[in-house]
């Protein structure tokens, strides 16, 4: 009697890009859409809906007629402040009722003390609900009581369970919540683990429609890879309306939040904190930060003035040129664009005479800050030229401005601002782009206007 087989049912399983969350159905060593080599991940799909079961992404309004947009009614949607004002600097004012924040940072930056501040100073004001997954409540309480925060009012969940989690969002109505952290969080329709990119997309979108639908400003914390991206897949910072970086060296006591992407407020905001037995507190006055005390001056550093956001800051940008003992000499920038450095020597030897090829190059942005701007070039340019000559800049000098390749000095935004920002640090000397300079004089600054990389160099040699 031949013995009846039962085919027991497999899972249906997929392929995702945790850089850019494209689906293949099978692995492949490079992901066909962002190129990016070993990113795929096995997920395990859902199995097919009932007839007539309720989707759980069905919208969460009834579909909308066509309208004119001059018709449309705008109105200017509310902020809640934090208490943290360098943290509402980056936000764009605040907390808007419904947004979504993913922030993201080392381990040990600091992103938990920032945002257990936050709520204790929220939950004056507002319910608020504290979901730790990585810590016990024990754990929380006891860095609350170290930072001596006044902890009346702020509600604690420790749970992982997504089902969970929302049931009490329902229940307790809170107007912020803060999920610590979105990779510790899993759910029961799934049964991929924790941290997996099935996971991680399912709870964010779950909620991030449940902060929609109820109108709860939520801050889901995220983890980061080896290269200081946020882990997951990229889709993940797409489903929120806010990323922010929390950056910071774990040697130094500053820290740096900055806004990549802000569907309320303007990206690139950045906010600066020191780090204190305290806990975190804004620190006013963020160039004074970037600019290293020298009790002279000394060749190879030059002051640049950049923009973060709608912020002016004043940044130290040092370098230093030796002579090179190999055949290719080495060319290593920190805080700066590695490839605009060669670029910006190439530059510099066809229009200024300022040969490198036999030297070793090393640029340095003080204090740790990331400079992604091309108005650092000049500044960038002038400290190598003062290392390779062994010879200071003039006391005083602030500088900005974009190289070209035909070794042209181009405008930078917001340059009256940046002025202004110098003068009031005391900064007696600008030079700066010929475009930028200034119609009416700012007092106590002279200015330098230039058009060419040469005419700048021909300025430092008079």
């Amino acid at each position: 009697m031949a013995t009846r087989k039962t085919a027991s049912k497999k899972a249906k399983t997929a392929f995702v890009c945790t850089e850019c969350g494209a689906e293949s159905p099978r692995w492949e060593g490079r992901c066909s859409q962002c190129q990016q080599w070993n990113t795929l991940q096995e997920i395990v799909l859902e199995p097919a809906k009932a007839t007539g079961a309720v989707n759980r992404y069905e919208s969460l309004a009834g579909a909308s007629p066509v309208q004119s947009l001059s018709d449309v009614q705008a109105r200017e949607l509310p902020r809640q402040p934090t208490g943290l004002s360098e943290l509402d600097r980056a936000l764009g004012g605040g907390l808007v009722d419904g947004g979504v924040i993913l922030i993201g940072g080392d381990p040990g930056v600091g992103k938990s003390t920032l945002l257990l501040q936050a709520m204790s100073a929220l939950a004056t004001v507002v319910p608020v609900l504290y979901v730790t997954g990585e810590e016990s409540a024990e754990q929380v309480a006891l860095r609350a009581r170290r930072l001596e925060l006044p902890t009346q009012g702020v509600e604690l969940l420790a749970e992982i369970q997504l089902e969970h989690i929302t049931q009490t969002l329902l229940e307790r109505q809170p107007k912020v919540a803060v999920i610590d952290s979105i990779q510790t969080l899993y759910s029961s329709q799934l049964s991929a683990a924790p941290g997996s990119v099935s996971q991680v997309r399912e709870c964010a979108a779950q909620l991030t429609r449940l902060a929609k639908q109820h109108g709860i400003a939520m801050v889901l914390i995220g983890h980061v890879t080896k290269d200081g991206s946020l882990a997951g897949p990229r889709v993940l910072e797409h489903i929120v309306d806010t990323v922010l970086y929390f950056e910071g060296d774990s040697q130094s006591s500053y820290r740096l939040i900055r806004a990549f992407k802000n569907r309320f407020g303007a990206v690139n905001e950045l906010g600066v904190f020191a780090m204190t037995d305290r806990g975190l507190r804004g620190v006013s006055n963020p160039s004074a930060l970037f600019l290293s005390r020298h009790q002279q001056q000394v060749p190879g550093s030059c002051v640049m003035a950049t923009q973060e956001g709608t912020r002016p800051l004043l940044v130290e940008i040092q370098a230093l040129v030796d002579t090179a003992h190999v055949p290719n000499p080495r060319r290593l920038s920190v805080g700066l664009d590695g490839a605009r450095l060669s670029m910006l020597l190439a530059v510099m030897n066809r229009h200024a005479g300022i040969v490198t090829y036999d030297q070793d190059v090393f640029v340095n942005a003080v204090g740790g800050v990331r400079i992604t701007e091309p108005a650092s070039d000049l500044a960038v340019l002038l400290a190598i030229m003062s290392s390779l000559n062994n010879r200071p800049l003039p006391k005083g000098l602030v500088v900005f401005g974009e190289v070209g390749l035909a070794g042209e000095i181009r405008p930078a935004p917001r340059g009256q601002e940046r002025l202004r920002e110098a003068a009031k640090l005391g900064f007696s000397i600008a030079l700066i782009p010929k475009a930028n300079a200034p119609k009416q004089p700012i007092e106590g600054l002279e200015i330098w206007a230039v058009d060419r990389i040469e005419d700048a160099v021909a300025y430092l040699r008079a």
